[in-house]
């Protein structure tokens, strides 16, 4: 069964101005364990259909279903953790209390909260820093925090809305690097927003490529790219082309709008 199932979805908001359309005809299938980027400029809907699936918005029109159910019996069910822009993070609890905000909502007992704080900041590599405040830790360590908290109830789904996008190139490697190994080390499907074409490519098993408004796939593209990727393979003539593909189908985007 698949995780994510897409048919016909559309979405308009109305507006003072008249309507907006912010997804048209959207069919997309995610199978468990994929990492599915979603990729396109600016108004494209690719993070409006990720806030679909996260129930955060609702669709006007086709269906959508995660884990066969609606988006809301989803979200009851917590079958997704959901990684904002930016980290989101209270600056007057610690790092292992953030963390532990979504549990201690859910009513896990401080046992199994203190077990799931510590196993989580260590997927993330943030043993030891439980006890800092968000302020005193870099942006890229508060990046990782939150996801961290996206992971403490152990989700099957992670949902990630451009989270590295305000960080610099040397930090978002690290990053990179560091989310492609949690992937592999948990098998969580990821749906991943992005403006990167080089980070799309080379975290992704799939990559949806929207065009701008309204907001529609115009390709979908499988990764042949071996699991294993070091950052060095951003060299080679496989990535190279697979990227090229990827610019391409931006390109059509543009030409259909």
């Amino acid at each position: 069964m698949a995780v994510i199932e897409a048919q016909g979805v559309c979405l308009t908001f109305q507006t003072a101005d008249g309507p907006v359309h912010a997804l048209k005809d959207v069919d997309l299938s995610v199978a468990p364990g994929e990492f599915v980027s979603f990729i396109g400029p600016s108004g494209c809907g690719k993070t409006t259909f990720l806030r679909s699936i996260a129930a955060l918005e609702t669709p006007t029109g086709g269906t959508l279903r995660v884990n066969g159910m609606d988006p809301d019996a989803a979200r009851r069910a917590r079958a997704y953790g959901y990684v904002f822009q930016a980290p989101g993070l209270y600056p007057w609890r610690t790092i292992s209390g953030n963390i532990s905000l979504p549990l201690e909502i859910m009513g896990f007992s401080k046992a199994d909260r203190a077990e799931r704080i510590a196993r989580v900041m260590d997927l993330v590599e943030l043993s030891g820093f439980g006890a800092k405040f968000p302020w005193q830790l870099s942006g890229g360590m508060q990046q990782r925090a939150s996801i961290a908290r996206a992971l403490a109830f152990d989700a099957d789904i992670l949902l990630m809305d451009e989270p590295f996008g305000a960080l610099d190139e040397i930090v978002r490697d690290r990053l990179n690097e560091a989310l492609l190994a949690l992937w592999r080390k948990t098998g969580k499907t990821i749906g991943f927003v992005t403006h990167s074409i080089p980070e799309a490519v080379y975290l992704s098993t799939k990559i949806v490529v929207m065009s701008p408004r309204p907001g529609r796939i115009t390709r979908i593209i499988d990764s042949p790219l071996p699991p294993d990727r070091p950052l060095e393979i951003r060299e080679t003539p496989e990535f190279i082309a697979l990227a090229h593909e990827v610019r391409e189908g931006l390109r059509e985007g543009h030409g259909d709008a």
